[in-house]
C-alpha cells in the first residue's frame, strides 16, 4: 500500500475576510481559525512525501517574480490582457483587474476576466502576478475550441465572488504548471470550468479556496492534475458535473466542506459527482480517478453521487475521513426528477484500503470491484435492503464487515469475505461463507445534446424553458462553481 502522508504547509499566519454569496448583499464573517493552515502567496515551501514528489516542492511566490510591467484595468466587463485569434506571449507582468460583471457573459464567455483568450488564440504566460477584485472577475480565461492558454510559474489571487483562478469554457484548452492560486470569494473554484467545458491539464503547484461554493476544482470539462496540492476550506474539494472528468495523479487533496451553497442535499462531502440539469454539462458518464497521493476529508462523507452515472477509480490512495459520515453515498437529492435521480456508480479500487460504510438508496445502484490486494473495512446498507448492489472481490483482496450488510449480488471466494460475526444478505438470503458468482448491474445511460460552439463561437443549446418560478437546477443552486 502507499506510504503517503498528508502534506504539510508552513502557515503564513491567520487572516479574516468577509464573504458574499453571488448576488447577496449580506456579508458572512469567517473566523480567523478557518485559515490557520492556508497557504498565502508569500509562503514558499510545501513539504510532501516521496510519493508526491521526490523532493520538497518549492512554490512560486510573488517574491520570486521580477515584475517589469504592470497592466491594470478597472472597467466593468473589460480585460487587462486579451488575445483574440492571435499568438501572444507575456512574462514578468503584474496584472490587476477590478470592475464587475454578472451572469452568463462572464461565466460562459469570459467577460470581465483579467486575462482572456478566444477565437483560436494561443496565449503563453510566464512569471505573472495576477490579482482580481471584482465580481465575476476570473483571473485567466480560455474560451472556445482551438483556443489554448499556457501559463507557468505564476501567482494568482482572486478576492471577490464568482472569480475563479483558471477558467475554461466552450471547448478551450488550459495548460498550467507550477501555479500558486488562492481564491477567497464565493463560487470561485481555483480550477474552474463552465458551459462547453474543454481540456485542462495542471502540473505542480498549490490551489486553495476559502469561499462558500468554491471547491478546489469544479469540472464541466476534462481536468487532469498531477503532483499538486488542492485544498478547500469551505466547500467540496472536487465537484464533477455531468459527462465530464477529474483525474488526480499524486495529488494531496484536503477538503473541509462546512457551508451550504444549496439546500438540495442534506450532507457534506469531499467529492461530489452530480448532474444539475442546468444545461451547463451534457448528461452521461462522469468520471473521477485518483492514483497515489492522499485524500483528507474533514467533515461527513467522502464521496456523494446523485442524479448521474459515475465511474470512481481509486488506486493506492491514502484516504482519511475525519468526519462522521460514510465513505460513499449514492442517493437522490434535490437535483433531477424524483424517482429517477439516484446515483449509479461503478467503484473500482486497487492496491487500496477503504474504511467506512457505503449507502445506496432505492433509486441508486452500485457495482463495486475490489482488486489487487485491496481491503474494504465497512458495511453496505447496514440499515437494510435498498438499491441494487453488486460486489466483486478479486482473490487476494478482502471485505471485513463492520455491521450487517445488504447487497444484491456477490462474486467472491469464501476467503475474501470476513463476516466478523455480522450477517451478509445477498438478495435477501443470508450468506453462509461459500464461494459465490454473481452478476454486475447494467446501468441505463441518459444522454443529451452536447453544447459545442456555434458559428459565433458560443455554445449551442440553451437549457429548456421552465415554467415561471421553476428554478430547478439554476444558479445559485449549484454546490460550487
Amino acid at each position: 500500500m502507499g506510504k503517503n502522508k498528508l502534506i504539510s504547509i508552513l502557515a503564513a499566519g491567520t487572516l479574516s475576510i468577509t464573504l458574499f454569496a453571488c448576488g447577496s448583499e449580506t456579508p458572512k464573517s469567517v473566523p480567523d481559525t478557518l485559515f490557520e493552515n492556508v497557504l498565502s502567496p508569500e509562503t514558499s515551501t510545501v513539504s510532501v512525501t516521496e510519493d508526491v514528489a521526490e523532493n520538497t516542492i518549492s512554490l512560486i511566490t510573488i517574491e520570486d517574480i521580477t515584475v517589469n510591467e504592470t497592466i491594470e484595468n478597472s472597467s466593468d466587463g473589460e480585460h487587462s490582457i486579451e488575445a483574440d485569434g492571435s499568438d501572444e506571449t507575456y512574462s514578468n507582468i503584474s496584472v490587476i483587474k477590478s470592475g464587475d460583471s454578472s451572469g452568463d457573459e462572464a461565466d460562459f464567455y469570459g467577460e470581465n476576466a483579467a486575462i482572456y483568450a478566444k477565437n483560436g488564440a494561443t496565449l503563453n504566460l510566464d512569471q505573472m502576478i495576477i490579482s482580481t477584485d471584482g465580481t465575476h472577475a476570473n483571473a485567466v480565461f480560455s474560451y472556445g475550441e482551438g483556443t489554448t492558454v499556457n501559463i507557468s510559474d505564476s501567482v494568482i489571487t482572486t478576492d471577490s465572488n464568482c472569480s475563479g483562478g483558471i477558467m475554461t469554457t466552450g471547448g478551450g484548452t488550459m495548460n498550467a504548471r507550477n501555479l500558486n492560486i488562492h481564491t477567497t470569494g464565493n463560487s470561485s473554484a481555483a480550477i474552474r470550468s463552465d458551459r462547453g467545458g474543454g481540456t485542462v491539464t495542471v502540473n505542480g503547484g498549490s490551489y486553495i479556496t476559502d469561499g462558500k461554493g468554491s471547491p478546489a476544482i469544479y469540472s464541466t470539462a476534462d481536468i487532469t492534475v498531477n503532483d499538486s496540492y488542492l485544498e478547500s476550506t469551505s466547500a467540496q474539494g472536487i465537484v464533477v458535473e455531468g459527462k465530464n472528468s477529474v483525474t488526480l495523479n499524486n495529488v494531496e487533496l484536503v477538503a473541509d466542506n462546512n457551508s451550504k451553497n444549496s439546500d438540495k442535499s442534506d450532507y457534506y462531502q469531499a467529492v461530489m459527482i452530480y448532474q444539475s440539469m442546468s444545461g451547463d454539462a451534457a448528461e452521461g458518464l462522469a468520471t473521477f480517478e485518483m492514483n497515489g497521493g492522499s485524500l483528507l476529508n474533514k467533515n461527513e462523507d467522502v464521496f456523494f453521487v446523485n442524479n448521474t452515472i459515475a465511474d470512481i477509480t481509486l488506486n493506492d490512495v491514502v484516504i482519511t475521513n475525519e468526519g462522521d459520515g460514510v465513505f460513499l453515498r449514492a442517493e437522490a437529492a434535490g437535483w433531477g426528477s424524483e424517482g429517477s435521480n439516484g446515483g449509479h456508480v461503478t467503484l473500482k479500487i486497487s492496491d487500496q484500503v477503504i474504511n467506512g460504510d457505503i449507502i445506496v438508496d432505492s433509486v441508486s445502484e452500485l457495482n463495486y470491484y475490489i482488486s489487487e490486494s485491496s481491503e474494504f473495512n465497512g458495511a453496505i446498507n447496514p440499515e437494510g435492503v435498498s438499491g441494487n448492489i453488486y460486489v466483486d472481490i478479486e482473490e487476494g483482496s478482502i471485505w471485513n464487515l463492520t455491521e450487517d450488510s445488504y447487497i444484491t449480488s456477490l462474486t467472491a471466494n469464501a476467503s475474501s469475505v470476513n463476516l466478523n460475526g455480522y450477517k451478509l444478505y445477498i438478495n435477501g438470503i443470508e450468506y453462509t461463507g461459500q464461494d459465490s458468482i454473481g452478476d454486475a448491474i447494467v446501468f441505463t445511460v441518459r444522454s443529451s445534446e452536447t453544447h459545442g460552439p456555434d458559428g459565433n463561437g458560443k455554445p449551442q443549446g440553451e437549457p429548456p424553458e421552465r415554467p415561471e418560478g421553476d428554478m430547478r437546477g439554476y444558479p445559485p443552486e449549484k454546490p460550487g462553481n
